[in-house]
């Protein structure tokens, strides 16, 4: 906060205008209460969501402090969850939560973020999300499931209505292989939502912020950031044979 208010300082001398700059304290305190507005842009069709998690930490030493003369105290960590539009790229949906928190028990509040006019197609996660809450989450708002079944899993019995989709991609599973039911239901593309968490990550390693709401003000404005950029424009990609 130090930096920004210095920069917005040095921004504002160049331009003329006479305005005075909060202290690094006040913007401190007003961060607890900000409501960040995360702006996304709809596409046509479907809307296709990619899901995963990352940890970011908030205390503890740093990497090369701890490899150099190891941990003097206890790393602590807090988990971001995403939605990810694989259509626009944007982020539509996000959840601060402690790292004691799984990811399946977060995917109904993610969609719940998404409005209810907006058509879900898919939702692609990870092995992680293969539970009743989350099959059944994703079928009640319209979508479909493509998330791998877990190495040890086996059929439900179907007294919900989410068994008989999420038993069908055990048995495609099975015929197919793992491998070949990866690429030929597109699970690969969840490789673009791991890349987005870099994206995250490239405004810092860790959050300054040791309250949970000013936490969660700085993740928000991370991934408004995050919108604004790729609504500014993204490289368009051609395979080379």
């Amino acid at each position: 906060l130090r930096q920004s208010t210095g920069m917005v300082a040095s921004i504002l001398e160049m331009a003329g205008p006479d305005w005075p700059v909060p202290d690094f304290s006040t913007l401190s305190r007003r961060q607890k209460t900000l409501a960040v507005q995360i702006s996304g842009r709809r596409a046509s069709g479907p809307l296709n969501l990619l899901v995963d998690s990352t940890g970011i930490k908030f205390l503890g030493d740093g990497e090369w402090l701890a490899r150099k003369h190891g941990t003097h105290r206890r790393r602590q960590y807090r988990k971001v969850h995403l939605a990810m539009d694989t259509a626009t790229g944007d982020i539509r949906a996000v959840e601060f939560t402690s790292s004691r928190h799984g990811d399946s028990p977060v995917l109904p509040d993610l969609l719940d973020q998404i409005p209810p006019d907006e058509q879900i197609g898919t939702v692609t996660g990870d092995g992680a999300f293969d539970t009743r809450r989350c099959h059944t989450a994703i079928l009640e708002r319209g979508g479909t499931a493509v998330i791998p079944i877990r190495r040890n899993g086996r059929l439900w019995e179907e007294d919900c209505s989410a068994a008989p989709a999420r038993n069908d991609i055990l048995r495609a599973t099975r015929h197919l292989g793992r491998a070949n039911w990866k690429h030929w239901s597109g699970y690969h593309v969840r490789s673009r939502i791991e890349a987005r968490m870099r994206c995250l990550k490239s405004f810092g390693e860790r959050i300054p912020s040791r309250d949970p709401d000013r936490q969660t003000a700085e993740v928000h404005i991370r991934i408004a950031l995050m919108n604004r950029f790729n609504a500014l424009g993204t490289a368009d990609i051609e395979r080379v044979t």
